[in-house]
């Protein structure tokens, strides 16, 4: 087996760092896409079971973990999004409003929903009561994106004995979570899905593929590097690792599986031929992130510029969003996914993670 470029075996710095059995990380959903369900199989068949909480309510966080924490004794994480000040201006006022809200007029109607009023696309979760729940919660791990944490969430993840895993998607980036006390950087390529979480330069000069990142990552910093965009089978797993990482972040895969929280229009395309053509777009959450391309994206494709920054943006969806996934209409759903999504195989997520090993295993020709 090929040695990680820290000069250990692949996956022995990543697991004693999470205490998992496995190098392999779940990565972790918004938008009703984890689950506690979803985080528990994970963790539970030797992997990181992670839950996306940047949406959530921070009263909701504690029992969340709770919940988690009665499921299964092995390690977790809760992820954070880092806010991002520059990309959160509310929307000003409603002569505004009625611009943005005309772009989907036809979609609000044909739903019979009212467009919601300026304090609804307006709201946004207190990411400081969110940072003192998750550490009143006391996850096992805690990991962000968008950002560099900050040094509070930092020493009180120290205070708590819990590991911080940073997502970065340049080498810089992954520096600078680095120096900002991370205890492992995940390198997160072009090819993932869902949101981008670029935030030293814009999307657009960030798009790095995994196999060109994941090496100069691990070349640039000295704590484990997680590879994550476009591993789905056992194949990627090991082409990460003897790229030189520590182990791997699985997403679009994982959301195929079914505990996860993507309803049955999402995991139909997932499973299709349609999620051979994927695209970053802005018009479903006003950040780009990777999805199948649909009708309402190609309809859409000159407001990309121009629609309102999140969270505006994403109230200004979530309504027609629900609707889509509660009526089966994948042509105005925002379908997150990686540009592999096709090699992963469904079915129970225990089950995908030990394909995911075993398929890894016969490659390199020896144990995780």
């Amino acid at each position: 087996m090929p040695e990680s470029s820290h000069g250990t075996k692949p996956g022995t710095a990543l697991t004693s760092v999470l205490g998992t059995r496995y190098p392999v990380i779940q990565g972790p959903f918004g938008g009703g896409l984890s689950t506690a369900e979803l985080t528990v199989a994970v963790s539970e068949a030797g992997g990181l079971g992670s839950y996306g909480v940047h949406a959530m309510a921070p009263d909701r966080i504690g029992p969340l973990v709770d919940r988690i924490r009665a499921g299964t004794s092995a390690p977790f994480s809760v992820n954070l999004w880092i806010p991002r000040a520059e990309e959160e201006r509310p929307v000003p006022d409603t002569a505004t409003l009625t611009t943005h809200t005309d772009r989907l007029a036809a979609h609000y109607s044909g739903f019979g929903l009212t467009p919601p009023d300026l304090d609804t696309v307006n709201a946004r979760v207190d990411f400081d009561a969110q940072v003192d729940a998750v550490l009143a919660a006391r996850p096992p791990v805690i990991s962000v994106v968008m950002g560099v944490p900050p040094q509070r969430l930092v020493q009180g993840a120290r205070r708590i004995g819990a590991p911080i895993v940073g997502t970065a998607t340049t080498v810089a980036e992954a520096r600078a979570l680095q120096e900002a006390g991370c205890d492992v950087v995940v390198a997160s390529g072009s090819d993932a899905g869902g949101h981008r979480g670029s935030f030293l330069a814009p999307v657009r000069e960030s798009l790095v593929g995994t196999f060109s990142l994941v090496p100069q990552v691990s070349d640039a910093v000295t704590v484990p590097v997680v590879a994550a965009g476009g591993i789905a089978d056992g194949r990627g797993v090991a082409a990460a690792l003897t790229l030189g990482a520590d182990g791997v972040q699985v997403g679009t895969g994982f959301l195929r599986t079914e505990e996860s929280g993507a309803s049955p229009v999402h995991r139909t395309a997932l499973a299709s031929e349609r999620a051979e053509t994927t695209v970053l777009t802005r018009l479903f959450s006003g950040r780009p992130a990777r999805g199948i391309a649909n009708d309402l994206v190609r309809a859409m494709a000159d407001a990309e510029d121009r629609v309102p920054p999140y969270p505006a943006q994403n109230n200004l969806m979530l309504p027609i969003r629900t609707k889509a996934a509660e009526l089966g209409r994948p042509d105005l759903l925002n379908l997150w996914s990686g540009q592999s999504a096709l090699l992963a195989s469904g079915g129970a997520a225990g089950d995908y993670l030990a394909a995911l090993v075993a398929g890894a295993e016969k490659a390199l020709g020896a144990p995780l």
